[in-house]
């Protein structure tokens, strides 16, 4: 088992690169199931998510390679045979992602066996969302022994879809599973994520016609079939937020590659609120963003997370770690999964002072914080003890860090070229 260990109180300075989304790789790598030519990924990140929902794939008969290294990485998958439409408990339960590829099964082989998903253990996340969506398409779903059942003998077929409140699992798989359902498929209430827009993007490359991407209404008309694609994800918003808040909170100035300003959503205005300085630098083959703190304790600063563009559930508890030594009280709200301030007592170790009031965090500012022994519970609130880490007087140690290795592509090795005293043990 690895930990990983941090001498905190040094300001991050120099270039951290952004890699490819794991929110869009992932379901990218689903998407290529819906074709029997291959799907080229360019620019993938090497994560622990990425190797799981590849075993799924493989489980399936897809073939999966990845080519490269740095920034020339990427990967293909090539399902041209699907030998299997079961995706085992073994696989799914890893990840939730991985239950994904209930669409493009029903939608290319029509039938699937799936396992109930798995993940991080931040609330419920129900599919029903997901189910009642593919019953409106026809299929016939049941759920027998932890696994969904599902069916469409005559295939798919396009229907009108009301999603009572907006998700980006349930609109990454309907909208694939429209792709190749028969006539004209409405989606409202659709996810507007940067993510959702790049697997469209993908899927239109593929032969997919979809309109209204970006927006909260999708039409999507089925065509017979689709073709491969040769695609370069996205950049990783999220991996980038963090990277932003870990300069921040250790009071360095470091230079983020590869990513907008504007990709920062609404993240961008509360860390000028908290007194961080955030400009554009970069070309356009290559954007990037300076990112300063400053040499004060940062302002405290309220946040709420909302569905995109609104701030981002993924950078609630990284923000915390920036809030740990803010000037004053902070309120943080999560509005979008009823189970995620497990950070809270493990920032607290670290000498944090936050209280729960329902979904609000109370986060009083501390002159500072100390280093100590904490625990992972999350993928995000794993980055957010790196961050708090950083900050920190003394030495911090993070144990079950297979959470971050999960979406956060060689971490220690790019906080190190940033000054950062980081670094991995295998206990």
């Amino acid at each position: 088992m690895d930990r990983i260990l941090i001498e905190g109180g040094i300001p991050l300075t120099g270039t951290l690169p952004i890699s490819g989304s794991k929110n869009a790789v992932l379901p990218l790598m689903v998407a290529a199931l819906l074709s029997d030519q291959p799907v080229t990924l360019r620019g993938t990140p090497r994560l622990a998510d990425t190797r799981t929902l590849a075993s799924v794939l493989r489980e399936l008969g897809a073939e999966v390679e990845e080519f490269g290294n740095g920034p020339g990485e990427g990967m293909q998958v090539h399902a041209g045979d699907l030998s299997s439409v079961r995706a085992p408990y073994e696989l799914v339960s890893k990840m939730r992602a991985s239950f994904w590829v209930l669409g493009p099964l029903l939608a290319r082989a029509q039938k699937a066996e799936v396992s109930l998903p798995g993940g991080c253990a931040i609330g419920t996340r129900p599919v029903d969302l997901y189910l009642k969506g593919l019953s409106k398409m026809g299929a016939d779903i049941s759920v027998e022994g932890g696994y969904v059942i599902a069916a469409a003998p005559g295939g798919l077929r396009g229907a009108r879809i009301d999603l009572p409140f907006v998700s980006v699992g349930a609109t990454h798989v309907l909208m694939m599973a429209a792709t190749l359902a028969e006539g004209e498929t409405t989606l409202t209430n659709a996810a507007m994520e940067p993510e959702i827009i790049d697997v469209g993007r993908c899927l239109q490359q593929m032969g997919a016609q979809i309109e209204g991407l970006g927006t909260r209404i999708m039409r999507i008309t089925g065509v017979a079939r689709l073709g491969g694609a040769d695609h370069t994800v996205s950049r990783d918003r999220i991996e980038a937020g963090a990277y932003a808040l870990a300069v921040a909170a250790s009071g360095g100035s470091a230079n983020l590659t590869g990513i907008e300003v504007a990709e920062l959503g609404a993240l961008l205005p509360a860390m000028r609120l908290a007194g961080v300085r955030v400009e554009a630098n970069g070309t356009p083959e290559l954007p990037a963003l300076q990112v300063s703190g400053t040499s004060e304790r940062p302002n405290a600063t309220p946040v709420t997370t909302e569905p995109y563009p609104g701030f981002a559930t993924d950078l609630q508890a990284p923000f915390m770690g920036l809030m740990c030594r803010a000037d004053g009280v902070s309120r943080i709200r999560e509005t979008i999964f009823e189970n995620r301030f497990m950070h809270v007592q493990e920032l607290a170790r670290l000498g944090a002072d936050i209280s729960l009031e329902g979904d609000t965090a109370i986060v009083t500012g501390v002159e500072e914080l100390h280093g100590a022994p904490v625990m992972a519970t999350d993928l995000r609130a794993s980055v957010t003890l790196i961050i708090a880490g950083l900050a920190a007087r003394g030495t911090t140690i993070i144990n079950r860090v297979y959470h971050l290795d999960r979406g956060y592509e060689r971490i220690e090795e790019k906080l190190s070229a940033c000054g950062a005293r980081i670094w991995r043990e295998t206990i």
